[in-house]
């Protein structure tokens, strides 16, 4: 099969701080070399790894570093990483948003890019006028984009809104808008970042669809990003892991998936201090902080009958009255097997920039044998105002599953995964 993409040893760098070398002459001095001349960057330095956990030790960081892999037409590749790996930059100078600091890629064909929410919308502008603007910018003709017009009004969904300026969409309406455009480009390539994220779940499971007909039925290439690891395992073939700037592994997706959710649970956790390398959702206001989180009990022989205990702290950033917190939990392979959602928590006498600690108490979660991630979402639900999330973190704290019985320490004879994860209890008899 013919080769879609190659990269070869890519690698890119970024200065933090200031941008440019710092005076005007080696400004002109790298332009000369690099454009004219051809020759490498003059000023390029050994940089850091990117690790954003970890306070810079160098004024340079490659975002990007030694990438080199092959990608096969028609193969449909999961990118996955934690933030700061490397995903959208590599989705970048592949789109040629950027250029790659060392290294060459070399794509065969038209790539068709939906990188963040409203990519080369004009808010000002109509849902129909951004259409022949986002398409022309994408590479499609204006005869092109009027014999698509209707299939893409219609696969967005936004038909009724879609003579309206775009700065009245919802984020959701803006995403469904530029992965129509997008979809319809009819390009060799496709590449998607996170943005389905933003999605409804029916335009998630049309999205997902219009993907795989894209590549099973038109034999086209797709590189998807997605901290999603369900939708990862259902629509790629492929993926590759990447962590700190570096291709960690590479294989099929279910492979890389268990790899990197493996990583993430392989140290059962009964305590931790809240990162942004826990936070995978942007579209929260921090206007309640997740800072560390603890788990009371004993991780690593936890039985089904026994309550599941966490002490949250947070911080007040700003005037919040009132808030719920909701407790999630994920399996091995990412997917959520429940959550619990508190009352109203009364936050009125917190004072701004004050810290306080939520105890959260689940008495029966009947999980089955196996382990478990914890994640939390701190937020406001309210049929008035709508949902809010201040706050969200996953895969805070782990734990394993090993009995049944908590007193008796009754094993699991037999659970295979196909089971599920809830170890359902109940009593059967004759009539």
């Amino acid at each position: 099969m013919a080769t879609a993409i190659e990269f070869n040893n890519i690698s890119k760098l970024y200065r933090l701080g200031l941008v440019s070398s710092g005076t005007l002459s080696n400004d002109l001095k790298r332009w000369w070399q690099m454009n004219v001349l051809g020759k490498e960057d003059p000023f390029l330095k050994v940089g850091s790894v990117n690790d954003r956990s970890k306070a810079a030790d160098s004024d340079y960081v490659w975002a990007l570093k030694d990438i080199d892999f092959k990608v096969e037409q028609g193969d449909v590749v999961g990118i996955i990483g934690k933030n700061g790996a490397g995903k959208s930059t590599l989705l970048k100078l592949l789109s040629k948003v950027t250029g790659p600091t060392t290294g060459t890629i070399k794509a065969r064909g038209r790539i068709g890019s939906l990188l963040e929410v409203g990519t080369g919308f004009h808010p000002e502008l109509t849902g129909r006028e951004n259409i022949y603007m986002n398409g022309a910018i994408l590479g499609m003709s204006k005869q092109e984009i009027n014999r698509k017009i209707d299939a893409i009004i219609d696969f967005s969904g936004c038909e009724r809104y879609i003579d309206t300026p775009v700065k009245r969409y919802s984020s959701g309406m803006t995403v469904r808008l530029g992965f129509a455009v997008a979809a319809h480009l009819d390009p060799e390539i496709l590449v998607v970042d996170e943005v389905l994220a933003v999605g409804d779940a029916e335009f998630q499971k049309k999205a997902i669809g219009k993907m795989q007909d894209v590549s099973q039925g038109e034999g086209r290439t797709v590189l998807f990003v997605s901290h999603n690891m369900a939708s990862i395992r259902q629509l790629c073939i492929s993926g590759v892991v990447l962590d700190k700037g570096s291709v960690k592994m590479m294989g099929t997706a279910d492979e890389c998936v268990n790899e990197y959710i493996g990583s993430n649970l392989s140290v059962l956790c009964s305590c931790a201090d809240i990162t942004d390398a826990h936070r995978n959702y942007e579209y929260t206001s921090r206007d309640i902080e997740f800072l560390s989180a603890k788990m009371l009990g004993d991780v690593n022989e936890m039985a089904s009958n026994q309550p599941l205990e966490f002490e949250v702290k947070m911080r007040k950033n700003k005037p919040v009255d009132k808030a719920t917190i909701e407790v999630m939990l994920n399996n091995q392979s990412d997917i959520r097997v429940g959550c619990y959602i508190s009352d109203y928590l009364d936050l009125s006498k917190v004072k701004v920039g004050g810290e306080f600690v939520c105890r959260t108490v689940i008495e029966h979660h009947d999980l089955a044998k196996g382990k478990y991630g914890v994640g939390f979402n701190i937020g406001l639900k309210d049929v008035h105002v709508g949902l809010k999330d201040y706050d969200v973190v996953h895969n805070v704290l782990a734990f394993s599953v090993a009995y049944a019985d908590v007193v008796k320490k009754d094993d699991f004879a037999f659970w295979p995964s196909y089971n599920g994860s809830i170890y359902f209890k109940g009593q059967s008899e004759l009539v």
